[in-house]
């Protein structure tokens, strides 16, 4: 019996000890450059996006952050509506709980959302947390429009190369997957809307 329960605890400081660590406290107190590439490898190919922290500074540094973490790999564009955006962010809301408890500050609009533009969703005041939208065209109206109080959308960043790319993610489902997006983990998510596109990886490709 002891070596039985020997073998279990093993197991479980092996496990454990593989886990990958999803926050630490310090992590949120990283401040990004100026500006970087992030690059996004996607199941319809690459693209490149241009980041300007003093865009919206609080807004960047997260994102950093989080792309150090390598938190939006295996992700998935779960809302492309044609002629407007596409939508992506973690859909496992067990890794993003306690970055969420650090609030990102509201920001104003300093940039438009102009297509190829990348900006943070968010449904109210200090509600920008992990979900992002690629502007598919001129979006003017998102700089100024409310969000239960909030007003606009700041934009933080540019696709410089392969908007291409952008544009041809699966949009057949437009705003049906909303409904649903919430309340399914990542596995479910595709059996349910299995012609969506995939986020492989989501890095830094370099600092200027």
């Amino acid at each position: 019996m002891q070596i039985k329960n020997l073998g279990i605890l093993l197991i479980l400081i092996l496990v454990i000890g593989c886990t990958k660590t999803v926050y630490k406290p310090k992590w949120v107190h990283e401040t990004a450059p100026d500006t970087f590439v992030t690059r996004f490898e996607t199941s319809k190919g690459n693209f490149d996006v241009q980041i300007h922290r003093e865009a919206s500074p609080k807004a960047v540094d997260r994102f950093y952050q989080l792309v150090q973490r390598r938190f939006f790999d295996q992700t998935v564009f779960y809302r492309v509506v044609p002629n407007f955006v596409a939508q992506f962010g973690i859909i496992d809301s067990t890794k993003t709980a306690l970055w969420k408890e650090n609030k990102i500050p509201d920001e104003p609009v300093r940039e438009s959302n102009l297509k190829g533009a990348i900006s943070y969703a968010r449904v109210g005041k200090e509600s920008r947390h992990d979900h992002l939208f690629i502007n598919l065209k001129n979006n003017q109206r998102l700089d100024t429009v409310m969000a239960n109080g909030v007003k606009g959308y700041p934009p933080f960043g540019t696709v410089i190369k392969g908007m291409d790319v952008v544009e041809s993610l699966y949009s057949g489902y437009g705003n049906e997957t909303m409904a649903k997006v919430d309340s399914l983990n990542y596995t479910q998510l595709l059996q349910a809307f299995p012609k969506l596109d995939l986020i492989n990886k989501v890095y830094i490709l370099k600092n200027k």
